[in-house]
């Protein structure tokens, strides 16, 4: 017989259904609703990849199995494109396409292959907001049946654009406003003006205009009127006012080509009671008139901190067709980057000019400048080379050379700021027509100024900053060096 006082009886434990109905927290629901929300999203999701990867997949396959069909363009309409020019746009489709009507071989594959590249360039023009292809059946009741209308379907940009902007790089801060009138003729010209106030550069204009020159947009062309007041006081004892204009062709091919005629208006004015007699002298107004020619390529990864590529520019400069400057002026800027461990880079980079008078002697708003934060580091901004006093005057043949090795903080390699070592050397000198170019070259070479030092950089897109401490290791006795901490901004640094 059973004893219910002597013995407890327990509940087995409740097993669904007979679950715990007790009513849960505000808290409870909301983590609940949270966990529902995110699998109901993640699966959506994956069902519209696994939906689109299947139409992707179905799709080439569809073109695959049927590339060499017979197909042919009858004809290519524009849509959306009512302020450009119609001629300028069938120069681009001939180009791609030629006579619509001749009997080469066309498929599927190649009418494809045509419409993708029209496409591509007519965004490169830069009218449109989207450009998107299609087939229609032709509208020529008597074409053959295999012939279809290429369609595209477009929508143009505004016309008239204004943006204002502060910058800072080089060692000067500006503040510019920049108006920009698009397809101005209907044929992609770009009408730029640019108004600009500054630290240094204190007032500048420069209006151009650009247009394509060929239906590739390969090639342009361009006209501009520029001019600028710039403080050099704290080099040379004065400013300078410029006045001029330019008209270039600029093309692709291995690289960027501009070839180009210069005519420009200089003063040297505003001298400073302390001014040297060398500024003294060079102060007045003269004429430059001169052709030149740039070339330079880009492989780099990064144009502000590059891990891997090449930079290389050349550039000609001669002065003499009219005006008062007669000179033969060359440069060369080159950069090497390579990532040496999973988190560090070296850098290494040159510079050189020579400047050659020829009829006359050379006027200081031609020669070259050197020294700075942004060039030969720990000597002061354009502050090495020929003196005079207080003021640098500039120079004739210059080198300059740097060594950087940038490599991420430990255990830090997100950040943009990155440890910085670096070792630069370059000279300035005026050459010695006594003496061969050459004989110049190897005496510049052998008195190389160097300095060294340590600091931190940082990506400031489109420009980087750096704060250096460093000590000029070895100087001649015109430079103007330093010692400690310097700060520089730019974009292109040694």
């Amino acid at each position: 017989m059973l004893d219910l006082d002597d013995e407890k009886v327990e509940a087995p434990p409740l097993r669904p259904p007979l679950a715990n109905t007790s009513s849960p927290s505000e808290k409870d629901l909301s983590d609940d609703l949270e966990r529902i929300r995110k699998w109901q999203e993640e699966r959506i999701a994956r069902r519209l990849r696994g939906e689109y990867e299947s139409s992707v997949m179905l799709l080439t396959e569809l073109i695959q199995n049927n590339s060499s069909t017979p197909l042919r363009i009858a004809s290519v309409r524009i849509e959306g494109a009512d302020r450009t020019r119609k001629s300028f746009l069938g120069s681009i489709v001939r180009h791609h396409i030629g006579d619509p009507y001749t009997h080469d071989e066309s498929t599927l594959q190649t009418v494809l292959l045509k419409a993708r590249n029209i496409g591509h360039t007519l965004q490169e023009t830069g009218l449109f907001h989207h450009v998107n292809a299609t087939l229609e059946p032709t509208r020529d009741v008597t074409a053959p049946v295999h012939d279809v209308d290429l369609v595209f379907k477009t929508k143009e940009r505004g016309r008239l654009q204004l943006k204002t902007s502060t910058e800072f790089g080089n060692q000067e801060g500006s503040a510019s406003v920049v108006g920009r009138l698009r397809n101005v003729f209907g044929g992609a010209e770009v009408l730029e003006g640019q108004l600009s106030f500054g630290t240094l550069t204190k007032r500048s204009f420069h209006a151009a205009l650009t247009a394509p020159l060929n239906p590739t947009l390969s090639t342009h062309g361009a006209l501009s009127i520029f001019g600028m007041e710039r403080d050099n006081s704290a080099f040379a004892s004065s400013s300078e006012t410029l006045r001029g204009l330019k008209a270039t062709i600029r093309t692709e091919n291995n690289g960027s080509h501009e070839l180009g005629y210069e005519a420009v208006l200089r003063h040297v004015g505003n001298l400073t009671s302390t001014a040297s007699m060398s500024i003294r002298q060079a102060a007045g107004t003269s004429v430059k008139s001169s052709i030149f020619h740039n070339w330079t390529r880009n492989t780099r990864d990064d144009a502000i901190m590059a891990t891997k590529g090449e930079y290389v520019k050349l550039s000609h400069e001669f002065a003499g067709i009219g005006g008062d400057a007669s000179f033969y002026k060359a440069q060369s800027e080159t950069v090497i980057s390579r990532r040496i461990t999973s988190n560090a880079c070296l850098s290494f980079s040159t510079r050189a000019g020579v400047l050659w008078s020829l009829l006359r002697p050379t006027y200081i708003s031609d020669r070259f400048q050197l020294g700075g934060s942004t060039s030969v580091r720990m000597f002061r901004n354009n502050s090495m080379g020929p003196r005079d006093g207080v003021d640098s005057l500039g120079g004739e043949l210059y080198w300059a050379a740097g060594l950087s090795l940038i490599s991420d903080f430990p255990r830090k390699s997100h950040w943009p700021v990155k440890t910085h070592l670096f070792l630069n050397a370059g000279r300035l000198d005026n050459i010695d027509k006594a003496k061969s170019l050459a004989s110049n070259v190897q005496e510049s070479i052998s008195r190389p100024s160097i300095s060294a030092g340590l600091g931190i950089v940082y990506k400031f897109d489109p420009l980087r900053v750096e704060v250096n401490f460093g000590v000029p290791l070895v100087a001649s006795k015109s430079d103007g060096h330093r010692r400690g901490f310097e700060v520089g901004i730019g974009v292109n640094f040694l």
